[in-house]
């Protein structure tokens, strides 16, 4: 049966209750995750069945991001929120366009944690810490990313589909400003974020999904608005072109741009000047 590498036992966990980075997993099409995952994740796609394409589209977003910037110079990354650091996340990507670069994952969730610890094991450019965004210091304090990052030089911050979660724009803003004070001029940061849409009753019923299984105790998804998306990130300079919709961020001329609408998440990058 499919599922993250071990047994449930040895990870210490439950494989009968839904797990978002698991289901995040199955919209992508990978194996690391168990039956209650996918159907929590079929009852989610019954509700919306784009979620599949927006998870595709942001790990693209995902891809074409990283590669701005290292384009920039940038070779160290600290992803927050990551969920399950397979089928080209960070690692993988600057694998191929900059092998030198290194990564501290980053994630609340214990299931990630131990999944990421024995899926990267042996990885000397790669480091994993358990900790919430939250509390950036604890974050950047930890010697686990302080034995792989040098804040003295640049470093990117990755938060792709983590920041809707806090409610509080005031909180957000806050942890903004903790992480652009905390890192050497030069430094960037890129976000994706549910932007609000015309579909209430879709996004209530997600609500509902989640709230049943994998997100008992977290409250829904702040669907703000692309200005008030913006507003958040006081103190980063917001490069071209903008928060945007995630398609139309940086396109490869390649690649068939999806309906905006289809993609209700918003993406982009800042720099600390």
């Amino acid at each position: 049966m499919p599922g993250p590498a071990g047994s449930a036992e040895s990870l210490g966990f439950d494989p009968t209750t839904p797990n978002i980075a698991r289901m995040y997993d199955y919209f992508l099409g990978g194996k690391d995750n168990f039956a209650a995952d996918r159907e929590a994740a079929d009852q989610v796609m019954r509700l919306a069945p784009e979620v599949p394409l927006i998870a595709r589209e942001n790990r693209r977003f995902l891809g074409r991001v990283i590669r701005f910037l290292v384009d920039a110079g940038i070779r160290q990354f600290i992803d927050i929120g990551t969920g399950l650091p397979t089928q080209g996340h960070v690692h993988e990507i600057l694998r191929s366009v900059a092998p030198d670069a290194r990564v501290v994952y980053v994630d609340h969730d214990p299931v990630v944690i131990v999944h990421a610890q024995a899926l990267l094991e042996g990885n000397g450019r790669t480091a994993v810490v358990g900790a919430d965004l939250r509390n950036p210091g604890e974050i950047l304090a930890d010697p686990r990313l302080k034995g792989l990052i040098d804040l003295d030089q640049p470093v990117a911050f990755l938060l792709l589909a983590v920041l809707h979660f806090i409610l509080d724009d005031d909180e957000v803003r806050r942890i903004m400003a903790e992480l652009h004070k905390s890192v050497a001029p030069g430094s960037h940061l890129a976000i994706s974020h549910a932007v609000a849409h015309t579909r209430p009753e879709t996004r209530d019923g997600l609500t509902a999904v989640y709230r049943e299984g994998p997100m008992k105790d977290v409250k829904r998804p702040d669907q703000r608005t692309r200005p008030e998306i913006e507003s958040l990130l006081d103190g980063w300079d917001i490069l071209e072109p903008g928060i945007v919709h995630l398609p139309s961020w940086r396109p490869e001329p390649t690649v068939a741009l999806q309906d905006p609408d289809a993609i209700w998440l918003v993406g982009g990058a800042a720099r600390k000047n």
